[in-house]
């Protein structure tokens, strides 16, 4: 299973999500432009030493990426959609992707993916922090496909 950041903004989510990944056993995949350096500390900071453990692959842009990753279904967690992920059959080979926190993606973007999937929120409320959100889903998706270490 594989994380994909589109465009990601804040250093501190890229490392909370790396580690995230290096724990549960999924690879990151990181679109580019990045809204910091990617030698950041923050990134460091937050990934700690579990970025030896995990396998990230930057992309210059979501061309090369959709390029280098056409087996599997690309997943759009997005707020725009109605779909729940607890309402979804997930698949082992699975790419979960999710947009700049800012903005999410563009409709270009948004109209490739074969899903686009929803977090259950109380409607009072936005979204969630890009990591949570993350943690979540790949939860989810792991267990449904038996796929949780341990």
């Amino acid at each position: 299973m594989r994380i994909a950041l589109f465009e990601p903004e804040i250093a501190g989510n890229v490392g909370a999500i790396m580690r995230l990944a290096a724990c549960l056993g999924a690879s990151v995949d990181i679109i580019e432009p990045m809204g910091f350096v990617w030698d950041d500390r923050r990134v460091r900071r937050a990934a700690m030493d579990y970025i030896d453990h995990v396998t990230v692959t930057r992309h210059p842009d979501f061309a090369t990426f959709r390029t280098a990753n056409d087996e599997g279904r690309l997943l759009l967690f997005t707020t725009k959609s109605t779909q729940s992920v607890y309402r979804f059959e997930f698949r082992p080979d699975d790419i979960l992707l999710f947009g700049k926190e800012s903005a999410g993606v563009p409709s270009d973007v948004a109209e490739v993916c074969d899903a686009r999937l929803r977090l259950p929120m109380r409607p009072q409320v936005r979204s969630m922090n890009l990591a949570t959100a993350a943690a979540l889903v790949l939860g989810e998706a792991l267990r449904q496909t038996q796929g949780l270490p341990g």
